[in-house]
């Protein structure tokens, strides 16, 4: 027995409301913002938010398998995971208003399943503020392309209607 266990829990913020929020900690809404998340479903689900269902990730040189366990559109959802002969546990993401975004509470509850991974749990705790800031910077930066390129595509349609000589609600498009 090991007894490498570790409950974590940290915050980051999110300039989205909670309902919005929500998707980017979901199985596929992940893998707009987390580099090298690819999640694979062994059956075929219309709904990956939906309790019981099964993906599989890749990371590292580790293959984890999850399972959805609870969730609360826009509000909660909560996985257990294993990765065999390493680690087992949970992970909730729980997310609530706080004015003009979200905060975020990330919770990893784990277990070392052998001596090593308990060397690697504790690396893991060590670094999890630093992790959790990794997560609330690539969001930022995934939003921030995200409205840049809404904004490229408003400015390029303006051009093009500009050119066409329409109007767009009472006003030429003057400079787009």
């Amino acid at each position: 027995m090991t007894g490498a266990q570790r409950r974590l829990t940290g915050r980051i913020q999110v300039a989205l409301p909670p309902a919005e929020a929500f998707r980017l900690f979901t199985p596929r809404g992940e893998q707009d913002w987390a580099h090298g998340w690819h999640p694979r479903f062994p059956a075929s689900v219309p709904d990956d938010t939906e309790p019981g269902t099964v993906f599989e990730t890749s990371a590292h040189g580790q293959h984890t398998v999850w399972l959805v366990t609870d969730r609360q559109p826009g509000k909660r959802i909560s996985y257990a995971r294993v990765t065999p002969g390493d680690q087992a546990g949970t992970v909730t993401v729980a997310i609530s208003a706080a004015g003009d975004h979200s905060e975020v509470e990330v919770t990893y509850q784990l277990t070392a399943l052998t001596g090593p991974a308990g060397s690697k749990l504790r690396e893991f705790a060590d670094g999890y503020p630093a992790f959790l800031q990794s997560w609330q910077d690539a969001i930022a930066a995934w939003l921030k392309a995200l409205r840049d390129r809404r904004a490229r595509r408003g400015r390029l349609l303006g051009r093009h209607l500009v050119a066409r000589g329409q109007r767009v609600g009472d006003a030429d498009v003057q400079g787009a």
